[in-house]
């Protein structure tokens, strides 16, 4: 292995362990903020993911990042407790479209006020907007040089 096969791993591993502590970081801030308006991190998440239009559960996951069964737990728990429901979707008769109820409007709107506040301490702890938009597109770009990666093969 040369020095910068050793360096290029190196800055993978601490790439992944940073990412996985924001990634819990960003949770706990999540669950902090929705808890007081009955929600979990999962379900606002979810019904965020459905306030501009109402999609499938296979969807919401594409664009979280994580599986439709997921999705598709949190959905149903979201419908049975009234804060979401379930509509024919036109597009596919079996994946039924997941839409906010105005219940579950209000919880995320409940949100808004403390959102704001840590988006605000947020981008105060970047060092301004400017510097805020930086960040996210190296973590964007971040994620689409993750997606061209070529499959590793199991072992």
């Amino acid at each position: 292995m040369t020095a910068a096969d050793a360096e290029a791993q190196t800055l993978l591993s601490d790439t992944a362990l940073t990412v996985f502590r924001l990634n819990g970081q960003f949770l706990e801030l999540a669950e902090r903020l929705s808890r007081p308006a009955g929600l979990t991190a999962a379900w606002w998440q979810v019904l965020g993911a459905v306030l501009p239009e109402p999609l499938p559960a296979a969807g919401i996951a594409r664009a979280m990042g994580v599986t439709r069964q997921s999705v598709q737990r949190v959905a149903d728990l979201l419908v049975e407790r009234g804060l979401a429901e379930y509509h024919p979707n036109p597009a596919h008769r079996r994946a039924k479209l997941l839409a906010p109820t105005p219940a579950g409007r209000a919880a995320i709107d409940r949100i808004n006020p403390a959102h704001a506040d840590a988006a605000h301490a947020l981008v105060e702890a970047l060092g301004g907007v400017d510097r805020g938009a930086e960040v996210l597109a190296a973590l964007t770009e971040l994620s689409r040089a993750l997606t061209q990666l070529p499959a590793v093969p199991e072992q």
